[in-house]
C-alpha cells in the first residue's frame, strides 16, 4: 500500500499531515467478538499517526459510530463488555468528547448527529449504525486504498445530508490486548480511516493505541496518542 502522503495527493484538497510516521499496523488475528473463544496473539504496536487535523480544519467531517469491539480472552472481560450496545454507546462517546476536546479546529459531525439526520431521511440516508464500517477493520487482509461498495455511495450520501464535507472519520474497529507492559493490565487498539467521501479513496490510516486498567481508561489515552500535544 502507498504511504498516505502519497494516497493524499490524488485528491483535489490534499489532508495535510504533520510528523507523519511511515509504517502500517502489525498483524491483528485470533481475537475474539466479545464474549466468544479464540487463541490471543500479541504483535507489537506500530507507533500512532496524529490526525492530520491542519488538512481538514473548518470542514464538517463525518464521525461514524464504532460497530465492532473484540477482546481476547485472557482479559477476562466477558461481563464487563457483554452488552454491546453499551459498549458501543460508551465507546462512542468517549471518541466523541476526545476529538471535541482535543481537536475543536475541525467541525466534527458526531453519530448522534449522524443518526438524527438519518432518521430525518428515511429511504435516503443508511443509518449509521448498520453502514458495514467494520470491513476497514481488516486484521489479517490487505489493506484497501479504497472504500468498497456499498459502503462508500453510504458515506456519500450522508455525509452530503450532514453539510457536504468532503471526509468522514471511520472507527473501524477496537481490539484489546493483554498487555505486554510489566503491570500493564490491557492495550487497546483502535483502526481509525479518514476517507474522501467522493472518490471514495482511503486518505489516512493508522492504529491508535493506549494501555489501561479497564476498557474505557485504555481507550482514552489511544485517543490522546491520536490526538498528541495536549495533557
Amino acid at each position: 500500500m502507498r504511504g498516505a502522503q502519497t494516497i493524499l495527493r490524488a485528491v483535489t484538497n490534499p489532508l495535510q499531515i504533520k510528523n507523519l510516521v511511515r509504517g502500517a499496523w502489525c498483524v491483528v488475528c485470533a481475537l475474539t467478538l466479545v464474549g466468544c473463544g479464540g487463541k490471543p496473539q500479541h504483535p507489537t504496536p506500530e507507533p500512532t499517526t496524529p490526525l492530520p487535523t491542519a488538512g481538514i480544519a473548518a470542514q464538517p467531517v463525518a464521525v461514524l459510530p464504532l460497530t465492532l469491539v473484540a477482546a481476547e480472552d485472557s482479559l477476562h472481560w466477558e461481563k464487563v463488555l457483554s452488552e454491546r450496545r453499551t459498549v458501543l454507546t460508551r465507546c462512542d462517546s468517549i471518541i466523541a468528547a476526545l476529538l471535541k476536546e482535543r481537536a475543536p479546529e475541525v467541525n466534527w459531525v458526531l453519530p448522534d448527529e449522524l443518526r438524527r439526520i438519518a432518521h430525518r431521511s428515511p429511504g435516503i440516508a443508511p443509518s449509521p449504525d448498520q453502514m458495514g464500517s467494520a470491513i476497514l477493520f481488516r486484521g489479517t487482509m490487505a489493506k484497501p486504498e479504497m472504500v468498497p461498495d456499498p459502503l462508500r455511495s453510504e458515506l456519500r450520501t450522508l455525509a452530503a445530508l450532514a453539510g457536504g464535507g468532503r471526509f468522514a472519520l471511520i472507527p473501524a474497529g477496537l481490539a484489546y490486548k493483554r498487555s505486554k507492559t510489566p503491570g500493564g493490565v490491557a492495550t487497546a487498539e483502535l483502526t481509525v480511516v479518514i476517507a474522501d467521501v467522493r472518490s471514495g479513496r482511503v486518505g489516512f490510516r493508522t492504529v491508535a493505541w493506549g494501555e489501561g486498567g479497564d476498557p474505557w481508561t485504555a481507550l482514552t489515552k489511544a485517543m490522546k496518542n491520536l490526538t498528541p500535544g495536549l495533557p
